[in-house]
């Protein structure tokens, strides 16, 4: 197992507006998505979902977060070299790390921050994971080279970028540099999943730090400042139900909260 280590510190965050307040300058059109149409390797995924090697933990958890309906959005191959943001405890990684060939490479990252509440349950998750390497570092700080990953997914992620853990350290110093360096790190032709809990529309992005929530517009400003395009969204998770107000770690909606899913790509032949 390797640990890699971002090199910046953490500091103070910069109060932030939402998307729609700010006055975005006029950018020139990039070129359109090279969507290839590729499929997940159903065989492959149903194998890595029923492995009987899955904690039983983890397998509880199925119903309410349709891995087998996520993945298949996704879209993954199984030679792709995967950055897994914000993987936790490793839930996804167990899936995505059965699912990937033994030959390619999931980064498993987390922010530093979050070892006071993660322990070791990263490093037990790896164990039986060979393909997986941890990468500790800041959202806006990742430590891989230019384009060296096909693929990257943020799951129950991005309101994250306005949350201050209990130490009192901020995960970013600025939100709007993370998407920029998801960008960078990714190929040209490359995907970047999100899927996080849905907050009322015209929410403050603010409102991570509170009830751990996101406007989806948010996300989809994010994407296309970055230079991604947004390519397709899926309501697979959607619960009309939710009370978007409410904390997700109300026992009332957790667990269950409406959550969106999309799907950006950075353009072929895009620039740095």
């Amino acid at each position: 197992m390797r640990i890699l280590t971002g090199l910046s510190a953490l500091v103070l965050l910069s109060a932030c507006a939402t998307q729609a307040d700010r006055d975005l300058p006029d950018v020139e059109a990039p070129p359109p998505p090279m969507v290839s149409g590729e499929r997940v390797d159903a065989a492959r995924l149903n194998a890595a979902i029923t492995s009987p090697e899955r904690p039983d933990t983890d397998v509880e958890r199925d119903e309410l977060r349709q891995p087998a309906a996520v993945m298949e959005f996704m879209a993954l191959q199984p030679g792709d070299t995967v950055l897994e943001l914000e993987a936790g405890g490793g839930y996804f990684t167990e899936i995505l790390s059965r699912y990937l060939t033994a030959e390619t490479t999931l980064y498993m990252q987390n922010p530093a921050a979050f070892d006071g509440f993660l322990g070791d349950a990263a490093e037990m998750r790896m164990e039986s994971l060979e393909n997986v390497e941890y990468v500790r570092s800041d959202f806006d700080n990742i430590p891989l080279p230019d384009e060296s990953v096909d693929a990257a997914t943020w799951i129950q992620g991005p309101h994250e970028l306005w949350y201050t853990p209990e130490n009192g350290e901020p995960l970013v110093s600025n939100p709007d540099d993370s998407f920029p360096e998801i960008y960078r790190v990714l190929k040209p032709g490359g995907t970047f999943i999100v899927l996080d809990h849905t907050a009322p529309e015209g929410a403050p992005a603010t409102t991570g730090g509170d009830t751990h929530r996101i406007d989806p517009q948010i996300v989809r400003d994010l994407g296309r400042e970055a230079g991604f395009v947004l390519v397709s969204e899926s309501d697979i998770l959607d619960n009309p139900g939710d009370d978007l107000n409410a904390s997700v770690f109300d026992e009332a909606v957790r667990g269950r909260t409406d959550q969106f899913l999309m799907k950006f790509e950075k353009p072929a032949g895009a620039p740095q």
